[in-house]
């Protein structure tokens, strides 16, 4: 009885955060796209690319700057206010220290990229290392004690106040300048709102407090992260040294478009995912149904945005960012590829999180990373379309390895989180290959026309798909997903519905 009750709290505070947390993201895509819409058409590529320059090289400060601490304090099964507080001063006291260093490489940013503008751009960026450290623990708090609404309130308030600044200043002239104060001003207002909905506030630091485990896990997941950061972030280094700003620009927008379905799913599909998965690893059968159900509505709902996305990418960027960035619609469409296989090996990350495998993660990492940046470094002979493909490569071929990986030091369902990402390959690849045919003979400025027909033979399409039982059986458990988290688990399985086809 006392198993059966703990489950259904579980499963109800999984449904409640899950519920909570596509909400406010649905509020969040709002706002970004509101952002898009109006900046791509106040501000040039160039601009984009003044800010993508600097963020490429101290974005990885970010990494240093959070130390895996945060999914370290989720994923431990009991953490003590003690060492809560410890974290926090841990998180900021290294807040701090990024900050000086990026204002100490300041000049040689500037001098690497020769741009002159960089440097006041950099200045000006590290305050939100500090801002950020001090925000760590205060997300964490909230994300596992499944404080969901208030966590993704002071979130929206931050991107909102962003996003006004950013528009005012750009309306204003100030060009790449608004884009760097809406990164500031966001991460001040995110962090002025947290004070505001959390009720733990940090006290003095204090020795003796057992802290070597979650220094431990941090320091895996945070080597493994440097690598991932920086096979992610060489294109970017590469198109700005090589090409120069108008060129990153447009790779950098297309990129940020291809981001932004797997930010707005997968972000808060781990928030809800990691507490969850981190309290069910010692029951495997509802680990594997609870992971694979978490996969599979994540997959089709990212595999539809960006099979569409692809399908109808010259209409699409036209409608959002306008004429001026026509060059980002063939570097988007290789990207959107990338995208999906993206999604698809996040399953795996939540397998070594919640089980608490960041060595074997780093190992992964360091071993497959290195694969990555010199495929990027090839491609980047063919220029920015060169990039984006080598990228693109990659990344399918690191999926299968991280299935294999993840499969030989856990007991994670590999081959069923393998099957439910090439069956939503499949599907949406032929989704969007219906949509692109059915209106290449529309006329290219006929962008109303072109988006609802190629809509109609995308939906007519999955449709024909469900013809294949194992995707209908995917249908039926994503609609049954509030009865699985409110009766504390036991969704309909293909097994349990029809055999897989």
């Amino acid at each position: 009885m006392a198993i059966d009750e703990h489950r259904r709290s579980l499963g109800a505070s999984a449904s409640r955060g899950a519920a909570v947390t596509l909400g406010a993201q649905l509020v969040r895509v709002l706002v970004q796209l509101a952002g898009i819409v109006v900046l791509a058409r106040l501000l040039t590529p160039d601009d984009y690319g003044v800010l993508a320059m600097v963020l490429a090289i101290i974005g990885v400060g970010e990494v240093f700057r959070d130390f895996g601490l945060s999914a370290a304090a989720i994923q431990a099964r009991e953490v003590t206010s003690a060492q809560r507080t410890n974290l926090f001063w841990i998180n900021t006291g290294i807040g701090a220290v990024l900050a000086a260093a990026v204002c100490l490489a300041s000049g040689p940013i500037a001098g690497f990229y020769g741009d002159p503008r960089l440097q006041p751009v950099a200045l000006l960026l590290s305050t939100t290392f500090l801002l950020n450290g001090i925000s760590t623990q205060f997300r964490a708090d909230l994300n596992r004690r499944m404080r969901f609404l208030r966590l993704s309130s002071a979130e929206i308030i931050g991107q909102v106040a962003g996003l006004v600044a950013g528009i005012w200043l750009a309306l204003a002239g100030a060009g790449y300048w608004a884009l760097a104060w809406q990164q500031v001003v966001l991460a001040l207002a995110t962090q002025v709102a947290l004070l505001g909905v959390t009720r733990w506030r940090p006290g003095l630091p204090r020795r003796g407090v057992p802290m070597a485990g979650f220094l431990k896990f941090g320091g895996n997941l945070v080597g493994a992260q440097l690598v991932t950061y920086a096979s992610r972030n060489v294109d970017s280094i590469v198109i700005g040294s090589t090409l120069g700003a108008s060129a990153l620009g447009l790779y950098n927008r297309a990129y940020q478009l291809m981001l932004m379905p797997l930010n707005q799913i997968n972000a808060p599909s781990t928030r809800v995912a990691l507490p969850v998965l981190s309290r069910l690893q010692d029951s495997p059968a509802r680990y594997a149904e609870f992971v694979g159900l978490g996969q599979t509505f994540m997959l089709n709902l990212i595999g539809a945005i960006l099979a569409f996305g692809c399908a109808q990418a010259p209409a699409i960027i036209l409608i959002a960012l306008g004429d001026q960035w026509a060059g980002a619609v063939p570097i988007f469409q290789i990207l959107a590829v990338a995208g999906f296989f993206q999604a698809a090996s996040y399953a795996t990350y939540w397998v070594f999180l919640s089980k608490g495998l960041t060595g074997a993660h780093l190992a992964y990492n360091l071993a497959t990373r290195p694969i990555m940046i010199g495929l990027i470094i090839m491609g980047s002979w063919w220029g920015v379309l060169g990039v984006a493909t080598a990228f693109t490569v990659s990344t399918a071929l690191l999926w299968p390895i991280a299935l294999w990986w993840a499969g030989r030091v856990s007991d994670a369902p590999v081959r069923m989180l393998g099957l439910n990402g090439l069956r939503a390959l499949l599907v949406y690849g032929w989704a969007g290959a219906a949509s692109f045919l059915a209106t290449m003979a529309l006329p290219e400025d006929a962008w109303a026309a072109r988006i609802g027909v190629g809509l109609l033979a995308f939906l007519a399409a999955l449709a024909a798909a469900l013809i294949v039982p194992a995707f209908r059986s995917d249908v039926r458990r994503m609609a049954s997903v509030r009865r699985f988290f409110r009766s504390g688990g036991s969704a309909p399985t293909p097994d349990e519905t029809e055999e897989p086809g």
